[in-house]
């Protein structure tokens, strides 16, 4: 899947109402940004200034006339250059100083908001997403507001306003000639910039997408670690990786290419200006209607103006590609998840711990429907298991009690209260949950159990641990709790995982438990310890139990029986049993191999 982007076009327009949306994180520090734009207007006027003290010192050090001032003045306009040249660069870095501060600002805050929000979008769009381009997505997005500003507010703008005094200047004290020169020399160099920019875009957009892309695959494949090793693919990785590094050396060469051509022809037009204006100055000074300060000041004048001018092309690129990076940032904060949050929904309130499924029908696409008409529901303190066959629908049931989606019909109630009109974080606060594939995070065992509540004491925590029969495990590594468990809990069994999972919700403290098939991957020595420690810790509490293995659930209050999104039976064990129904072929089945395995062993 690609990652989702909006490629820059050449006839992509500017979106300029970005700069209405980022206009409120800029807002924080209003005076910093004042006083950032006053050292940004006193650094260009000490700017404008230099090429007059240095016109005047040529004339004066050029005036063999004067006596006095042959040693004053000439060092005292050479001192008020320095002075100048200081009060230049002391502006800038104090102009950059105070806005830094800004631009980081909003850099904080915009990211923060993006990673709150991807944390609120719906699991259909986390399970299509492509980790590797979207991080790439967040980065360019945050890193172009810092480009934008610096280079928008204290490049361009500063440049064009240098530009139009200068033009000004050169008019009022030396005519037409000089100025028109300059202005034409401008129009023709932001005009070529411009075009020629917007010609190569294309080429710098394969350069993103085969850099996001090359980027995406080293990242899939490393998560995939374990999967390259079982089917002994390392090659086939490495070669799919190659190629996408190819297309990324192919881009960058044309890249580079147009860089040349955009380069070359800025710089031929700069030429073309600074030789004109040097030879109509060296005329005027020959005719004697200039002096040698004059010469001296129109080349100053010209560098000055040209030398910003000559990164145009680069800033314009990067501006454009800065727009197009944080407008991808704002398309994903305007990604609406498809399960509607309501801010202002009232807490859900647990009191007894019932939970009521009422014909529930879903489906995650139009044509294929994955439940259709479940009913059934769970009594305070009841444990109900739901089994059947891979695919009836059993895992999608925890999804919805989650509201990681939301039924198509029918609807979900605790205690009452419909979970699709309640705050979803006081929903998912109540319920614990020991899913199938554990997934940890890169830290430490004990930060691991404490995930299930941050604030909890350590006194908490090591209960849970207890609790969940971890305490053997841990004081067996040389590290202890402090075990590093790796990517995804990789250095764990799935057995030590999923007890690190149960102290995780032992922590939690809900009133309402999930055990999503928690020991369908384990030998049957964990699974029985997994299964003593799930009887332990759901005494007292409701509990939903997600079931492939029917062993594990013959102590059930009830059992839901399913087949292709619908329910077959219901009633406890002995009841299905004599029913002699759906549920009596499965475990008739599975009775059957497992005499098989056991005569083999």
């Amino acid at each position: 899947m690609r990652s989702n982007r909006n490629p820059i076009d050449a006839d992509t327009p500017i979106n300029w109402r970005i700069f209405s949306q980022l206009w409120p994180y800029l807002t924080e520090f209003k005076v910093r940004v004042g006083l950032a734009l006053l050292c940004l207007v006193a650094a260009k006027t000490a700017s404008i200034y230099l090429p007059f003290i240095l016109k005047y010192t040529v004339d004066e050090l050029n005036d063999t006339s004067s006596t006095n001032g042959i040693l004053l003045v000439p060092f005292g306009l050479i001192a008020a250059y320095g002075l100048l040249r200081l009060a230049n660069v002391l502006f800038g870095e104090i102009r950059d100083t105070l806005f830094g501060r800004v631009t980081e600002r909003a850099m904080r805050r915009l990211g923060i908001q993006v990673f709150r929000h991807l944390h609120n979008l719906d699991l259909e769009f986390h399970l299509n997403r492509q980790t590797g381009g979207l991080s790439r997505d967040i980065e360019r997005g945050t890193s172009g507001i810092s480009f934008l500003m610096r280079f928008l507010v204290f490049n361009i703008v500063p440049t064009l306003f240098e530009i139009a005094v200068v033009i000004g200047v050169l008019f009022y004290n030396y005519g037409v000639s000089f100025a028109l020169i300059i202005l034409v020399s401008v129009i023709c160099y932001v005009s070529f910039s411009v075009k020629a920019t917007d010609w190569r875009t294309k080429y710098v957009r394969e350069v993103n997408q085969a850099d996001s892309s090359s980027n995406s695959r080293a990242i899939d494949s490393l998560l995939n670690y374990e999967t390259v090793k079982y089917f002994n693919n390392e090659n086939y990785e490495a070669n799919r990786y190659d190629s996408d590094l190819a297309d990324w050396e192919t881009a960058r060469r044309k890249n580079r290419l147009s860089l040349f051509a955009l380069n070359g022809g800025q710089a031929s037009i700069i030429a073309i200006a600074m030789t004109s204006m040097m030879a109509l100055a060296a005329y005027n000074v020959a005719q004697g209607n200039m002096t040698i300060g004059d010469f001296v000041l129109i080349n100053a004048f010209t560098m000055q103006i040209f030398m910003p001018l000559n990164f145009l092309g680069f800033v314009y690129r990067e501006i454009r590609g800065s727009l197009a990076n944080i407008e991808n940032l704002f398309n994903l904060l305007n990604k609406r998840p498809k399960v509607t949050i309501d801010e202002n929904a009232n807490d859900l309130i647990v009191s007894q711990g019932k939970i009521t499924f009422e014909h529930i029908q879903f489906s995650y696409r139009p044509d294929r429907t994955i439940l259709e008409d479940v009913s059934f529901e769970i009594l305070p303190g009841q444990k109900v298991a739901v089994v059947g066959e891979s695919g009836s629908g059993k895992s999608t049931l925890v999804k919805l009690l989650f509201r990681f989606y939301d039924a198509n019909k029918g609807k979900i109630s605790i205690d009452g209260q419909d979970i699709s009109t309640v705050n979803q974080h006081s929903l998912r606060k109540t319920i614990g949950i020991v899913p199938q594939d554990t997934v940890l995070f890169n830290d430490t065992i004990l930060e691991n159990v404490r995930y299930g509540r941050p604030d909890a004491t350590n006194e908490e925590v090591q209960q849970a641990i207890d609790l969940a029969h971890l305490r053997g495990f841990i004081s067996s590594l040389p590290q202890g709790e402090k075990t590093t468990v790796g990517e995804r809990g990789l250095k764990l069994s799935g057995g030590e995982k999923q007890r690190v999972a149960i102290a995780r919700t032992i922590l939690k403290r809900p009133p309402i438990m999930v055990f999503d098939e928690a020991t369908s991957s384990l030998d049957s020595q964990s699974e029985q310890a997994i299964l003593a420690a799930i009887k332990e810790i759901s005494q007292g509490h409701t509990s939903l139990v997600i079931a492939h293995r029917l062993s594990t659930i013959v102590d059930a209050d009830k059992i839901v029986v399913m087949a292709q999104g619908k329910i077959l039976e219901q009633g406890n064990h002995q009841q299905l049993l004599q029913i002699n129904g759906a549920y009596k072929k499965l475990w008739d089945t599975q009775q059957n191999n497992q005499h098989s395995e056991t005569n083999l062993g």
